[in-house]
């Protein structure tokens, strides 16, 4: 989000320089630079020690293809705590361990997606409402029902690192 006006005090703000940042909008009435913002988010493919994975179906994501677990960061929250936290809230599984799989740009929602490989032991789904259908595949047949693997799909660069990390590249 790029910023035109204070979000503190309303007074429409101007280019100052902010060192090697180039210009900033900046409000001389707060004196505070307001450097451009995005959201950030977790992403987490869920794997058991069956080698298989959970798949999601969103409807309001889409009709025809899975993707993983995934959700917004809340203020104070670290990337990791809201990978715990989203797992739980939309199956109802609680990751026993959860490997780093690196950040990734979604250009589509302007969001900084942190990824993560959660590990869990098989057990039935508890689906919030915003689950429509969740199902374990077999880790080799995921890439039937994700999305195209395009620039920004964070799917692919986790699946990839799974596999590796599980000798099954």
């Amino acid at each position: 989000m790029h910023y035109n006006y204070c979000p503190i005090c309303g007074t429409k703000l101007k280019d100052k320089k902010a060192g090697d940042d180039g210009n900033v909008p900046y409000c001389y009435t707060c004196s505070k630079y307001w450097f451009d913002g995005f959201s950030s988010a977790a992403i987490v493919l869920v794997a058991n020690e069956y080698g298989e994975m959970a798949m999601l179906r969103q409807g309001y994501l889409s009709h025809d293809y899975w993707t993983y677990v995934a959700g917004y960061m809340k203020p104070g929250e670290s990337a990791e705590e809201t990978a715990v936290r989203e797992v739980y809230e939309e199956l109802g599984l609680k990751i026993e361990r959860l490997e780093y799989g690196g950040t990734h740009w979604f250009p589509m929602g302007d969001q900084l997606m942190h990824g993560f490989i959660g590990f869990v032991k098989k057990k039935d789904f508890t689906l919030s409402s915003e689950v429509d259908e969740a199902v374990w595949i077999n880790a080799a047949d995921a890439p039937t029902l994700m999305f195209p693997e395009v620039p920004g799909n964070t799917q692919y660069p986790l699946y990839r690192q799974y596999l590796k990390m599980t000798g099954n590249k």
